[in-house]
């Protein structure tokens, strides 16, 4: 294969440019070491390589792989690798039973990390010796390739990266290269803060770069990605997006912050579709309405549909079937105000306090003073993994978590006396919004938390248990008191 081997200025219109190594998946595996450090693309179960992960579940070598990638990723990983026994140590998200259990049972080495960060943890804080980065593509050529329906942080992965496997999946549209907007922040300590004014604003270009003398070969394939499968909301769901919208209602009006614009974000999941979906209904007056965020699902695209919301920035399309049908069958008209970000950039810190974000995300938990469990049932059995939820909730300008105040059918109580692993302090969250109310905490004292809390969060069934361990716990001299031993119960 011949042609030009620079990235055009303009849009790409060939998926293979130049003299490329074209290699099958097998051999492609067999190029990687038994016991490689891998570094793949992928965010939200979107844009991860499928053939490779599979040529390697199907190696009969006895590989101990250390697996990097930035947020969650596909099957063909999270199963089929997984299951085939071929990872040793992995960071830093899962998203099915396989891996949770492979990691429950210490199976894998797991080392959980802030979406954010991984990508300099791994090019300059020593946290792996990278040997090869595996990516996914629409298109490839001799020192370039433009990703598909997620970024993540493979800008830095690929920098950081002896070696490079490119996957160019045909189909996945070429016409996604119109999302991207690939900016690498310099090395520190010479790193400048990122030039993006506002989040529909475009900074880099629609390509990622590499060294081409990294290239081992680009593998071509065919394999769709892994979608969603959102519930219906439910009655819960739909309360918790009421409480939300009296919420911001509010918070638009007693905050001059908000008089010409909001930025939204909402983390992944069923509730937070759902919210999404419900808040197209929400009056924002004449304010601009934004999102700055990690992951763009279905009902940020109703959204956008409705002419409710002005941009969405985030780093991955976390789409279902249909959702995914939408978006490629109308890439351009969604290019429009659609960007897709590297992580460390819709995930930095300071873009997210620059914009005033209102973050919201879910948890399994939270206990009667503010702290929150994002990852551990019981405090031990690890679920998924923090991903982006510590970058929003610590740098939102207001943090708001929001769950239903029971699981189980109602038998397990989500605002508990104490839990036993906290992802997000007391520090971090400002406002709690289950099916029950709104309990904002800001400026309050661990106590009058614990009251706002178990008074306009709690479900009235376990209520008046925790109103019972708090009048008798405040016997204390303590600032924030607590009977260990009697928390523990509730996790049994």
């Amino acid at each position: 294969m011949t042609g030009e081997t620079s990235a055009p200025a303009g849009p790409i219109e060939r998926r293979i440019r130049g003299d490329l190594p074209v290699v099958d998946a097998a051999a492609a595996a067999a190029s990687i070491s038994a016991d490689a450090t891998v570094l793949t693309s992928g965010f939200g179960s979107v844009g991860y390589p499928k053939a490779i992960p599979l040529a390697l579940a199907e190696d009969d070598r006895d590989l101990e792989l250390t697996l990097v990638h930035s947020g969650n990723v596909g099957e063909e990983i999270d199963v089929d690798l997984v299951e085939s026994g071929a990872v040793a140590r992995r960071f830093s998200y899962q998203f099915s039973s396989a891996a949770r259990g492979a990691t429950n049972r210490r199976e894998i080495a797991f080392s959980d990390r802030n979406a954010s960060a991984i990508g300099d943890e791994v090019q300059y804080g020593g946290l792996v010796d990278p040997d090869v980065a595996v990516v996914e593509a629409v298109a490839v050529g001799e020192d370039w390739f433009v990703p598909s329906t997620s970024l993540g942080q493979v800008p830095a992965f690929v920098e950081a990266a002896d070696t490079l496997l490119v996957e160019l999946n045909r189909a996945q549209p070429l016409e996604l290269q119109a999302l991207h907007d690939v900016y690498r922040p310099a090395s520190p300590p010479n790193r400048e803060p990122v030039p993006l004014s506002e989040p529909g604003e475009r900074i880099g270009t629609n390509h990622c770069r590499f060294d081409p003398e990294k290239l081992l070969g680009v593998v071509e394939t065919d394999i769709a990605d892994s979608t969603y499968s959102f519930r219906d909301p439910t009655d819960d769901d739909l309360a918790i997006a009421a409480n939300l919208g009296s919420f911001l209602s509010a918070e638009m009006e007693r905050s001059p912050v908000f008089d010409d614009a909001i930025h939204l974000q909402f983390g992944v999941g069923s509730l937070g579709n759902a919210l999404m979906g419900e808040l197209k209904e929400l009056d924002f007056g004449d304010r601009d309405v934004a999102y700055f965020g990690e992951l763009i699902q279905d009902g940020l695209l109703d959204m956008l549909d409705a002419g409710r919301l002005r941009c969405a920035s985030a780093t991955s399309m976390a789409l279902t079937e249909e959702g995914q049908t939408r978006l490629f069958e109308n890439v351009e008209r969604y290019a429009e105000d659609v960007v897709l970000r590297p992580a460390d950039v819709a995930n930095h810190p300071g873009l997210i306090n620059q914009f005033g974000v209102v973050g919201v995300n879910s948890a399994i938990e939270f206990d009667i003073y503010g702290n929150v469990n994002s990852t551990h049932v019981g405090g031990t059995r690890m679920i998924n993994g923090v991903g982006g939820s510590a970058d929003f909730n610590r740098n939102s300008l207001v943090s708001v978590c929001a769950l239903p105040s029971t699981l189980d059918g109602g038998d397990v109580s989500r605002v508990v006396p104490m839990t036993f692993h906290v992802d997000h302090t007391e520090h971090d969250i400002d406002v709690f919004v289950t099916e029950q109310g709104v309990a904002d905490v800001r400026g309050l004292s661990p106590v009058e938390r614990a009251e706002r809390i178990i008074e306009h969060c709690a479900h009235p069934e376990f209520a008046p248990e925790l109103r019972s361990y708090l009048d008798d716990v405040c016997e204390q001299d303590s600032h924030i008191p607590h009977d260990v031993r009697r928390a523990a119960e509730w996790h049994e």
